[in-house]
């Protein structure tokens, strides 16, 4: 259950789908040649319903489905860049991913790749497969952020600013559009490299004319020891008031993260449904969690009860 949870990771990807997180938990795992499910977890309750938690590992990096009502869609904004070995693992990536997808950039030679696409799974998720001949392959799958519309050309200062908050944190090579590129601005990033404890990211600027933006469908689970450290990320990130809730908050560039305690991985993964419904009861009220309060539905304190 989730209380055996160990994070290795600091920042896990959060998946927010309508009613398909374990189908599509089970198709990574059939695509990706080194995927295990971690976890599953129901919760009862929720304004969505009963909302199923999937965690699984693809590559050894963890990954968070939830089925959580049909909110929010997935959208190119955030993709996955997928580090492979070969053109031929490109291909076989491509074609389990490909059935009742939509492809966004053809599969073929590319001047970066000579073998490279880009796809929407049928869930509407996003992956950039590449092969990569250039040194060896730390993590084979990197977030990648797309500043678009309002945000369009800001995305070196997003990345100095979270290389700013995370305390593990480096920022790597920088690619910029040159002149006659037109319509991204030349100095602009077309592609910059960045380390969050420990984790790779990747952010690009794309001033082409996009019908999305950054949305809730895709955050980022920032995995906290305690108190403090939760109060310093939600005060550094938080920048949209209206969007705090259960946790999550919207920073300055439309980008959601969750702020969240490793206790909660044993509240909710106790077999005892009344405690996991007292805890999912109280923390379905908060904005920023409030461990002791959570700890105080979790024992099943009286006075906490009738305060939420």
């Amino acid at each position: 259950m989730a209380g055996n949870i160990s994070h290795k990771q600091k920042i896990t990807p959060n998946l927010w789908f309508d009613k398909e997180a374990k189908e599509a938990a089970e198709l990574y795992l059939s695509v990706f040649t080194d995927a295990v499910i971690k976890d599953t977890t129901t919760l009862n309750g929720t304004p969505s319903g009963d909302a199923d938690l999937v965690t699984i590992e693809l590559f050894g990096q963890e990954f968070t489905l939830v089925s959580a009502g049909p909110l929010f869609k997935f959208n190119p904004s955030v993709s996955f860049l997928v580090a492979c070995g070969s053109k031929e693992e490109v291909d076989q990536f491509w074609e389990g991913l490909a059935g009742g997808g939509t492809t966004l950039m053809e599969l073929g030679f590319y001047p970066f790749s000579e073998r490279y696409g880009w796809i929407q799974d049928k869930y509407g998720l996003s992956w950039q497969l590449m092969f990569s001949v250039a040194g060896e392959v730390t993590q084979r799958i990197i977030p990648t952020i797309m500043f678009v519309g309002d945000v369009c050309g800001k995305a070196e200062e997003a990345v100095n600013f979270y290389a700013s908050v995370f305390h593990d944190a480096e920022v790597g090579s920088i690619m910029r559009y040159g002149k006659d590129e037109e319509p991204d601005r030349q100095g602009t990033i077309r592609h910059a490299a960045f380390t969050l404890e420990g984790e790779e990211f990747a952010a690009m600027d794309s001033a082409r004319e996009h019908n999305f933006a950054l949305n809730e469908a895709i955050s980022f689970i920032v995995h906290c020891e305690g108190q403090e450290e939760i109060d310093y990320y939600w005060e550094k990130l938080t920048a949209v008031p209206e969007a705090e809730q259960c946790g999550w908050l919207k920073d300055k560039y439309g980008l959601s993260w969750q702020i969240v305690p490793n206790v909660m991985d044993e509240m909710l993964g106790d077999k005892d449904e009344e405690k996991v419904a007292r805890v999912t009861e109280a923390f379905l009220q908060m904005k920023k969690f409030d461990i002791e309060k959570l700890r105080e539905a979790y024992a099943g304190n009286r006075q906490t009860e009738k305060q939420w």
